[in-house]
């Protein structure tokens, strides 16, 4: 089951937007495993000292995304294919990589300096 106490809220964005996002990053950095069970709405409520109906939310949206399944009386798991994970990587990845590109631009450098740069931080 994943570690919701790992989660830690902020007052930048919705509370069941944070939820949701905690859970793809697990998705996307291979902590989470298909089909492992979450915990019960009321339980993570309380384990993130939120309202029910927060969690209710972001329960809704995940299932929306396709990234959690909730069958008739059973728990709900994690779930995703190929292409849930692919747009799962460039949603995580994209804005990243974007405000990082600005930000170079901004400093003046060229994409030359910036991928020596790279290579020289990243070890290669």
């Amino acid at each position: 089951m994943l570690d919701f106490t790992k989660l830690e809220l902020n007052t930048a964005e919705p509370v069941y937007v944070q939820i949701v996002s905690f859970v793809k990053r697990q998705i996307f950095t291979g902590t989470a495993e298909k089909g492992e069970s979450l915990p019960s709405r009321r339980e993570l409520a309380a384990i993130l000292k939120i309202n029910p109906n927060t969690v209710q939310k972001a329960f809704r949206l995940m299932e929306e995304e396709g990234i959690v399944v909730t069958p008739p009386n059973a728990v709900s798991v994690i779930h995703w294919d190929d292409a849930i994970f692919r747009r799962i990587k460039k949603e995580l990845t994209a804005g990243l990589v974007s405000d990082f590109v600005a930000h170079a631009k901004a400093n003046g450098l060229s994409l030359e300096a910036v991928m020596e740069l790279l290579q020289e931080e990243w070890g290669e």
